[in-house]
């Protein structure tokens, strides 16, 4: 398995995800309790070309990936820039130095990437791909783009890749609707009154 470096949306976007599987974000009720969620979550946001899921099939145990997703949302709540930094250049120590690969999008150019090294797990795997994420997201979007959730009643936090980097919610569909279900409530609350 390879990620590219150019691929940092992405992979920012799986340590947003993986953050987010914590009993604190879902209530007590966490999201990757056993190897079945695991692979589960890699099916749903992996590489698309199956090694990720391959790797959470054979996956021993999920402390290691419980252990990274803490260290992942240290590094979100805390976005300070050499913290980000030292933090995800960690993260990538599973990688096998760095290499060009065959761009699939354009014929006859290349890309830079960090291939996995051999017998590397599913929690070294994703802690290259939130490392890359971090860094990418740092290098060309910077430090602000590490924030927590702006809904008052959840404890998600999320990196924003956005392009105008105006999101709020770390999960817009779940967070953003139920803040658009209050306010439209409250409006309607208050026009009833209004109206006696």
């Amino acid at each position: 398995m390879q990620v590219a470096f150019d691929d940092y949306v992405w992979a920012a976007g799986v340590a947003t995800e993986l953050v987010n599987t914590t009993t604190e974000v879902w209530r007590g009720d966490d999201h990757l309790p056993d190897l079945a969620a695991l692979v589960a979550f890699t099916d749903l946001h992996g590489d698309g070309a199956g090694a990720l899921s391959e790797l959470a099939r054979r996956a021993r145990g999920l402390h290691a990936v419980h252990a990274l997703r803490t260290t992942v949302r240290d590094l979100i709540d805390h976005p300070d820039r050499d913290h980000l930094i030292t933090g995800a250049t960690t993260l990538t120590s599973p990688a096998q130095g760095t290499t060009l690969i065959p761009d699939p999008g354009h014929e006859n150019r290349t890309r830079w990437a960090a291939p996995l090294r051999d017998g590397a797990t599913i929690a070294d795997a994703l802690s290259l791909i939130c490392g890359i994420g971090i860094l990418g997201v740092v290098h060309t979007l910077g430090e602000q783009r590490f924030r927590p959730c702006g809904a008052p009643t959840c404890r998600g936090a999320f990196i924003d890749t956005t392009r105008p980097g105006r999101r709020r919610y770390c999960m817009p569909g779940l967070c953003g609707n139920r803040i658009n279900v209050a306010n439209h409530r409250a409006r309607q609350a208050a026009t009833r009154i209004d109206s006696e």
